[in-house]
């Protein structure tokens, strides 16, 4: 599948930057797949205005390959997403679909997620850490020719590696990539994927998306600026394929809406700015921080646990689970912060979802 097919009303919702959670994966306390409430927090992604959804990513947990679920889990995802009529009508939607592991299985991935109906394949590139450079763009071009790609630099703590400039350059020159999630958690690195990509000339076919949860929005109203032979190119962050977006979905709409907003008029004002430091105090919470990311999956499921999406915080890994104090930071940064979070929204329409 190459770019040019994917469906022109999909492809501008890319284009102009939209909320993407990154869906989570709803167990039952036998840590078995719950069709029921996974139907429900995909409905809920959708009527909170998300434009797309992504699937069998690092949120929806990777351990779903080795117990059989990565195909029903994006299955039921974009059956539901083509069932549901969400609040204010029927839109266009673009469907990612994680990719994961070496060559041949994630080119089978891509396979399966293409013939799921998926627009486009997030890559992660965690399992070749002793790659070379080219063995890498090797491996990216094969995926590519299945499906197109969406580039992902994984933070390191979490399973991630280093990738310098210069392969985000040959990266982004692979005619197939339509977009970029930036999740490195380090400023140098994300802007070496912005320098590569318009070093590429190909900042416009390549979309940026952030997905540095713990600063999202200085990377949405930040314009970045690379010189290229003599000549200031400036770019943006479109918008954000996050994990921190997968709680509080109706929150990250409203917020990346006003960002926009912003943008348009050319005024970013102070407090639009501050709310950088706000959603970080928060996604410090979300996602265990103080132990090194270990309950980052555990601390989204909590927060949906809360709001009665979620019947338990199982992981597929009986050993995650919150870390010692996070559920107090929780509630700290849920009283601190009271406009980033979906209480009301879901307790509205929970039923709905549930039903």
């Amino acid at each position: 599948m190459h770019r040019t097919q994917i469906p022109a009303e999909s492809l501008a919702v890319l284009r102009r930057g939209a909320v993407m959670p990154a869906h989570l994966l709803a167990l039952d306390a036998e840590r078995r797949l719950d069709r029921r409430r996974q139907r429900a927090l995909t409905r809920y992604y959708l009527d909170a205005g998300a434009g797309g959804i992504a699937v069998g990513v690092h949120s929806t947990q990777f351990a779903i390959r080795e117990v059989g679920l990565y195909e029903p889990v994006l299955e039921l995802a974009m059956q539901t997403a083509l069932e549901w009529t969400p609040l204010g009508g029927r839109r266009p939607l673009f469907m990612t679909a994680g990719l994961a592991g070496a060559t041949a299985q994630a080119v089978r991935e891509a396979r399966t997620a293409r013939a799921l109906g998926y627009h486009a394949g997030l890559l992660s590139l965690a399992a070749l850490k002793r790659a070379s450079e080219d063995a890498l763009l090797a491996h990216c071009e094969a995926v590519a020719a299945e499906l197109p790609l969406v580039g992902f630099y994984l933070q390191p703590a979490v399973g991630g590696i280093e990738l310098p400039a210069s392969f985000w350059r040959r990266f982004a020159a692979i005619d197939n990539v339509v977009a970029i999630k930036l999740a490195p958690f380090n400023r140098y690195r994300t802007l070496d994927v912005i320098r590569g990509v318009v070093e590429a000339g190909a900042e416009q076919r390549v979309t940026l998306y952030t997905g540095n949860d713990d600063h999202i929005v200085l990377d949405l109203v930040a314009p970045f600026v690379v010189r290229r032979d003599g000549v200031d190119v400036t770019v943006r962050i479109e918008g954000g394929l996050l994990g921190h977006w997968s709680v509080n979905t109706r929150r990250a709409v409203e917020l990346l809406g006003r960002i926009h907003a912003a943008r348009a008029r050319g005024a970013i004002d102070d407090a639009l700015l501050a709310l950088d430091s706000r959603v970080t105090d928060c996604n410090a919470a979300l996602f265990d921080v103080a132990h090194q990311f270990h309950g980052c999956i555990a601390g989204c499921h909590e927060v949906l646990r809360r709001q009665g999406l979620l019947e338990g915080i199982w992981c597929l890994n009986p050993v995650e689970g919150l870390s010692p104090g996070q559920a107090e930071e929780l509630d700290r940064v849920h009283a601190a912060h009271p406009e980033l979070h979906d209480d009301a929204f879901v307790r509205e329409h929970r039923v709905r979802w549930l039903g």
